[in-house]
């Protein structure tokens, strides 16, 4: 008999935004202020439920036909369909020649779960990539999935608080074929900074050229620029080159539904042949992982995307928080020029989406929370979310004298 027990297990490392949080929740101070935890807020610092949710969740309520059954492994089909067809365009190629399809998953990192198993187990794939930086769950994920080599490629410059475009293609054309990219669909994060059109047909040019694979994580469709069309552009680009590719999609922020795991993987192949085996084998992978996804929060996108009527009032509420957010990155700017803060803090409004990397360093991070009760990651990433028009004024000044003490921003 063994003798080992759990007197023998190690404590894990804490999650950094987890714990911040506690921190945060612990503080009593009246001026504390949350900008890590990556979720929406209302100008009162209040979660949001999006009026179109509450008005289908009650429509759901009300119907007596639905009930709790288990859902197929692969999901619910009203929600998977509807997913692909806002991801790929209801005009796709891929999708009116069969070749696209998608797959229920417990939101975007079940997706990119069930995704780094499938190439791991399936395909053999044995590296895979993200950007410097990306976010700190890519990696567990994808050595938990089976990935033996993790790497990363240039993408953030600190100089230039912009993209290294010139490093990224190096770090590219360096990837051993057969290498798993993972590339940030849109509102990159942390450092909310997305190539420009111009050069994802360069980066794609290189994905073509050293015969990778192509992965996008896609968790802010619509919520980045309040237009899903743009925000899905270099996914649809890849695919009208001719990619395969697979997208990871998680519905947590553009419609709020954070604890209801809603997610979707779409999966284009070149040959719409290869699809029932892609599946077949997917089928069994998460039957050993989860048996099959839940159903709430899939049948409340399914009924906004696939109905007219609530589809425009759900695209009123990405406004709304693509919009809040864009006030708060000006208003931001705006109050560290005034103030005179040392630095170009240009990056904060050219980026976009839920977080921005603000370049504030660990010895920064730390003043504005001992003296100012503000909450962010030591990377100097900020959920934008956190910022509203009482605490824009708290927040610039505390920025303003942690760079004022220690020098100019630099990560």
């Amino acid at each position: 008999m063994s003798t080992l027990n759990f007197d023998d297990v190690e404590a894990g490392l804490p999650i950094e935004v987890f714990e911040l949080t506690a921190s945060f929740n612990a503080d009593n101070s009246p001026v504390k202020v949350n900008l890590g935890v990556g979720a929406y807020r209302t100008d009162e610092g209040k979660p949001w439920v999006l009026p179109v949710v509450r008005k289908i969740e009650e429509m759901l309520a009300k119907d007596h036909c639905l009930n709790k059954e288990y859902l197929p492994v692969l999901g619910l089909e009203s929600f998977s369909n509807a997913a692909t067809s806002m991801l790929l365009g209801n005009g796709s190629k891929a999708l009116l020649e069969g070749r696209a399809t998608g797959i229920q998953t417990l939101s975007g990192t079940g997706a990119l779960r069930v995704a780094a198993e499938f190439f791991s187990q399936i395909l053999k794939f044995s590296v895979v990539y993200s950007s410097d930086p990306t976010w700190e769950n890519h990696k567990l994920v994808f050595i938990n999935g089976g990935f033996k080599e993790y790497r990363a490629y240039r993408y953030w410059n600190p100089e230039t608080k912009s993209l290294n475009l010139e490093g990224m293609l190096e770090d590219l054309r360096a990837a051993p074929e057969n290498s798993l990219i993972i590339f940030h669909a849109c509102a990159h994060n942390p450092t909310g900074l997305d190539p420009t059109q111009e050069q994802w047909k360069e980066i794609a040019k290189v994905v073509r050229e050293r015969k990778l694979f192509p992965l996008f994580d896609s968790a802010y469709q619509g919520f980045a620029s309040g237009d899903i069309d743009n925000d899905a552009w270099a996914v649809r680009y890849f695919v009208e080159q001719g990619f395969e590719l697979v997208c990871c999609q998680s519905f947590a922020k553009n419609f709020g539904l954070y604890n209801e795991r809603v997610g979707n993987l779409t999966i284009v192949s070149n040959n719409a042949k290869n699809l029932p085996k892609i599946l077949s084998q997917i089928t069994l992978l998460i039957r050993g992982m989860y048996s099959n996804p839940p159903n709430h929060g899939a049948r409340v996108v399914a009924s906004a995307l696939n109905d007219p009527t609530t589809f425009e009032e759900w695209k009123v509420s990405i406004r709304t928080m693509s919009d809040r957010i864009r006030l708060m990155r000006s208003g931001l700017y705006d109050r560290l020029v005034t103030l005179g803060t040392p630095g170009d803090w240009k990056h904060i409004v050219s980026q976009i989406g839920m977080f921005s990397y603000t370049g504030l360093n660990p010895r920064q991070v730390d003043f504005v929370r001992a003296n100012h009760h503000i909450y962010m990651l030591q990377s100097g990433r900020v959920n934008m979310c956190g910022l509203n028009t009482r605490n824009l004024d708290h927040v610039a000044k505390a920025i303003h004298e942690a760079v004022v003490k220690y020098g100019e921003c630099k990560p």
